[in-house]
């Protein structure tokens, strides 16, 4: 082999080794992202089927109802224009309340309901998920538009 050869053959070896090595990172990170719908985009179908996400909004006044064991909760998260029910087994976080910011990650069933794996609330008295207030945002400008 001449050396101009294995100068091409170290190359494409190298090449061969970067693009598994990419498509090994892309793998990974496409399983572990969870992107962020309104319950709008969910209303409209833009959501990946079969796949985490996080919806965010806010719990809907009146909607938090715990079943008898103690641990399940059924809430709606709304962004003013459409509401999606949620379910979350498992303990809310301290400031979790109704009519207050929620961003929760977990997968829409085929009923309809989104169940939620893990459930984030607000921190403090003037914050709000920045995905939730942009959601609550752009549902009342498309209010504002349409009748």
């Amino acid at each position: 082999m001449k050396v101009r050869q294995k100068r091409f053959a170290y190359i494409m070896v190298g090449l061969m080794v970067i693009g598994i090595a990419t498509a090994l990172i892309l793998n990974a990170l496409n399983s572990n992202v969870a992107f962020y719908f309104t319950p709008t985009q969910v209303f409209n179908k833009e959501v990946p089927l079969n796949k985490a996400f996080r919806i965010g909004g806010l719990v809907e006044a009146g909607s938090m109802k715990r079943e008898g064991d103690g641990l399940t909760v059924h809430f709606v998260v709304t962004d003013t224009a459409r509401s999606m029910p949620v379910v979350f087994k498992g303990i809310l976080p301290d400031l979790f309340r109704e009519g207050k910011g929620v961003v929760a990650q977990g997968k829409l069933e085929a009923d309809g309901v989104f169940r939620a794996e893990d459930v984030l609330a607000k921190h403090d008295e003037n914050y709000m998920p920045p995905e939730a207030k942009s959601a609550i945002e752009q549902a009342q400008k498309q209010k504002g538009v349409k009748p």
